[in-house]
């Protein structure tokens, strides 16, 4: 098993908000993303975050203007009262290909500018086809066998990768751009350099209904003479492995993959030139031999084609494209931020074993590839990289939990001195590579991931709890490849819906995923039957799989949460239609409101360890919760289903009552996650919560402070245990290291959240091959309740987008000091506390235009200070909605004072005995 090492350090560093005398807008996006090029919509959404060091610091209005081409101003706002932070475009019609730089001026304060690039806005500004390898043209590379490996039915007769390319004599041209995607994944290339920084582009979605376009703007690269634009094209998940059935997967979507690319140049005249893909581009095969996400890939380096991508290469002896297809009803704009290479990794040890193979331990579980550096290697060597999460007893890769998936990349030397290969459209979840077939090597880690904004970080003063902050944030960045998946080093790295629903509280702590999950809900929408059913993994590939309980209830909790975090409105109009076809699923099916029927493959609170917990409970809790969340959405869109869907769900709550709430206030099945489902969604009769919680903890006490959750239960327990009073558990769970816990993995080396509880034990070592990743984020959910609990990070349940935000931080277990901070739609919102000695030290930081309340912890109300000064009683909710004044003492809730704040950084003391 893996063995405990120092901690890789993790960079998962969040950028200090700028210093600002006055109001100051930073950080300016356009439809969630910074400087986006190829924005699809008519109306985008233009928001900034503010910064101001002077306390109570709130705007009272805006001013937008966008200009575009020629600087042609295209909207002036005006000036908007209010302490809005987005704004819709409002002006004239946006032009196709066309870049509009924006400025936003705060009153009484500072502006900022930044700028957008239209994508496609009208459809008739398509000029291309696609184009694709003809078939019979070639046959499919076969591995050769040379004795040291067989060659297997899984990577035998896989389609070679193919280069494209086409020179094309533009007139001097003030701006280039390319739009460009593919029926698999695509690397660009303009005059002999690689465009844009994608990885795995353009990225899983249903390809049947949506294909996400990117566009380049590739000016500084055309220069004044001919264009040649190149593209190598591989199957990607359109036509390469997917999932567990290994190749029977593969062309699920197509059988081989197809290009996508129009060329816009802008002439100083105004005409433009537009060149799409057509029979007119020439293709080839190249030195890459096959690349498959699952399997791996095979490059050739004595095949290269020198300078195939630059004007002046003879490509007659290439074949003519052939034109597959002109549908561009299926192309959307991308809305997301890309697969990038995030960081690179020094291996943490490299040895080499007597039979000559170099194994290199890279210190940290990532998702990604390695760039394997070789010298002195005879030209037609073959080099072989195999991959793997751990490693056995014997010091070998641990490769069996892998399944199907191969994991294995080869390179055929050229004979060069020294040579460089990095895989391109391949990806491996792994910490340890094995390399054979020669000696002189050098290994460098490559982490990818979708490259969302880092928006949050937390610390503290134990060593295990900073390192399980590290492990799941490491397992968001490896599992958000394109979308939400499993895991990434197996056949499977499909998007689990349940997985995705209970991680996202923590994923939107870690980072700004607004735009990642928008894309992922409509591949949802698109997924979802037309009777309502949602399938258990999106983009949907398993047509089997349906409508069962937490997994089906994503379509009603994701849009909620991304909702009550972001505060757009939008993504609720997008969902809503959805969100109410799911429920009338699961309520027609079911008229009696518990929820037995049409349960498709009901796995219940997955992975718990040693209890089952009554797979009822828990499909009629997540019934009422998305009746609960239908009726939200509707009201706050004012539709009116909102009050036929909180009907529903009063019903729900007392059927649930009656069939599982006993007048003990036991729920059937007695487990810990029967309990905190029934208590965090409000099923249990008022008069019978102290029962139950009571309940909740005997069961805990009972197994020596031991946990029992699956995926569903385990993001509960720290704030259900919370808001009961009982802390003291929740940190117990916490500093655990026994099984099942966090801090198990933790002390046998894991620097990712394990799959499973049992992933590895003394008793029987590795768990069940069948299904055992390392590196699986879905019991990582505790992060939530780090941020929100420990460090107290949270907002008023009314609130949205953080405009009332509540620091409630929870001193206990072991801890001596605990900090986080998050970059909220308004801006930085932070909590640093402290203990030393009988003293409490607490630090926070509001955002301009939000008002907090901050619950300082103490043993003795009486004692808090903020910045030596005592609180003053508080002087009336009105004078807060006009002005927030410094610091208002609001009243005594359990062991904290409560206090209200405007925007500003607070530096409170007060007594406090363990």
């Amino acid at each position: 098993m893996v063995k405990a090492e120092t901690p890789m350090p993790d960079d998962w560093s969040l950028p200090a908000p700028p210093a600002a005398a006055t109001l100051r807008p930073y950080d300016l996006r356009c439809e969630h993303l910074r400087t986006p090029l190829g924005i699809g919509t008519r109306t985008p959404r233009l928001a900034w975050r503010l910064a101001s060091d002077r306390r109570g610091d709130a705007p009272t209005g805006h001013r937008i203007r966008v200009h575009g081409p020629g600087g042609v101003l295209a909207w002036d706002s005006g000036w908007i009262d209010g302490q809005d932070v987005s704004a819709d475009y409002g002006g004239g019609p946006l032009a196709s290909f066309a870049r509009y730089t924006w400025q936003v001026e705060v009153r009484d304060g500072e502006s900022a500018r930044s700028w957008f690039d239209t994508g496609v806005l009208h459809a008739d500004d398509w000029r291309a086809a696609w184009i694709a390898h003809d078939p019979e043209t070639e046959p499919p590379f076969e591995p050769p066998t040379d004795g040291r490996e067989p060659r297997t039915d899984r990577t035998a007769h896989l389609p070679a990768p193919r280069c494209f390319r086409r020179v094309a004599d533009l007139r001097p041209a003030t701006a280039v751009r390319i739009a460009c995607t593919a029926r698999g994944l695509y690397e660009l290339r303009v005059n002999g350099h690689r465009v844009g920084d994608g990885e795995l582009t353009p990225g899983w979605t249903d390809y049947r209904q949506r294909i996400p376009y990117q566009v380049y703007d590739v000016t500084d690269l055309a220069g004044d003479g001919p264009l040649c634009v190149g593209a190598v094209l591989a199957d990607g998940w359109w036509s390469g492995s997917l999932g567990w059935d290994g190749r029977q997967q593969a062309q699920r979507y197509g059988r081989h993959p197809q290009l996508f690319a129009q060329i816009v140049a802008e002439h100083a005249d105004g005409s433009r030139t537009v060149i799409g893909t057509d029979e007119r581009w020439r293709e080839s095969s190249g030195p890459l031999r096959y690349a498959d996400l699952l399997m791996g890939e095979w490059y050739d380096a004595r095949l290269e084609h020198d300078g195939w991508d630059l004007p002046g290469f003879d490509d007659s002896f290439w074949a003519p494209a052939r034109v597959a297809d002109t549908d561009h009803a299926v192309l959307v704009p991308s809305v997301a931020e890309p697969v990038r290479v995030t960081q690179d990794l020094v291996p943490a040890e490299t040895r080499v074993t007597p039979d000559g193979r170099t194994i290199v331990d890279l210190g940290q579980n990532i998702a990604g590839r390695v760039r394997l550096t070789l010298r002195g290697a005879a030209r037609g060597s073959r080099v072989t990289l195999r991959h793997g999460e751990a490693l056995t007893d014997d010091g070998d890769l641990y490769t069996a939990n892998l399944r199907s998936a191969e994991a294995t990349d080869h390179y055929v030397a050229a004979g060069r001195a020294e040579e460089t290969f990095e895989p391109r459209f391949t990806v491996h979840g792994f910490r340890y590579v094995e390399v054979s077939g020669h000696a002189d090597v050098e290994v460098a880690g490559r982490a990818m991931h979708s490259d969302t904004p880092v928006a949050g970080e937390f610390s503290c003063s134990d060593a295990m709890v900073r390192q399980l902050m590290s492990n799941l944030r490491w397992s968001q960045r490896d599992n958000f490849v394109s979308v939400p998946t499993d895991c990434p080093q197996r056949d499977e790295r499909l998007g689990w819906t349940a997985d995705a629903q209970v991680f996202l509280p923590t994923a939107c702590y870690n980072a700004d995923v607004a735009a990642f999950f928008t894309g992922w809900l409509a591949d949802l929408r698109c997924a979802q039957t037309a009777e309502g059913a949602v399938p258990d993994v999106v983009p949907h590939v398993m047509t089997e799989r349906h409508g069962t309980p937490a997994w089906g209830d994503a379509a009603t909790i994701v849009p909620w949460h991304l909702y009550e975090v972001y505060g757009d409105e939008r993504v609720l109009r997008d969902s809503l239609p959805s969100m109410r076809r799911w429920v009338d699923y699961v309520e027609r099916h079911n008229p009696a409101l518990i929820w037995r029927n049409r349960v498709g493959s009901h796995y219940g609170d997955w992975l718990q360890a040693g209890v089952t917990t009554s797979r009822d409970v828990l499909a009629t809790a997540y019934f009422a919760l998305s009746a609960d969340l239908t009726a939200k959405a509707a009201a706050v869109l004012g539709d009116p289903s909102a009050g036929r869907y909180a009907s529903l769900r009063a019903r729900i709550g007392e059927a649930f009552a009656r069939e599982f709430v006993s007048r003990d206030g036991r729920i059937t099945g007695d487990t810990q996650t029967g309990y905190l489902l029934a208590l965090a969604h409000s099923l249990v009769p008022g008069e019978l919560v102290p029962a139950a919680v009571g309940h909740l903890v005997a069961d805990l006490e009972r197994r020596g402070r031991r946990l029992t959750t699956g995926f569903a239960g385990v993001a509960l327990l720290g704030p259900v245990l919370s808001a009961h009073g009982r802390a003291d558990l929740a940190y117990a769970l916490l500093h655990d290291d026994r099984y099942p816990s966090w801090g198990y993995s933790i002390k046998r080396g894991a620097t990712t959240i394990w799959e499973r509880w049992d992933g590895w034990t003394e008793e029987a070592g590795f768990g069940p091959v069948a299904m055992n990743s390392f590196n699986h984020y879905a019991l990582g959910s505790v992060g939530e309740w780090l941020y929100s609990g420990v460090a107290g990070l949270g907002q008023e349940s009314s609130s949205t987008g953080f405009r009332r935000p509540v620091v409630r931080p929870l001193p206990g277990g072991s801890l001596r000091w605990a900090s986080a901070a998050y970059d909220t739609p308004l801006g930085r919102l932070s909590s640093r506390w402290e203990v030393d000695g009988g003293t409490l030290r607490l630090s926070v930081r509001v955002p301009p235009g939000a008002v907090a309340t901050v619950h300082v912890p103490t043993t003795d109300p009486s004692s808090v200070r903020e910045s030596g000064a005592p609180v003053v009683d508080a002087v009336g909710d009105a004078v807060m909605d006009a002005a927030p004044p410094p610091v208002e003492r609001v009243g005594v809730a359990g062991s904290a004072l409560v206090c209200r704040v405007g925007s500003g950084v607070y530096e409170f003391t007060a007594a406090w005995e363990r």
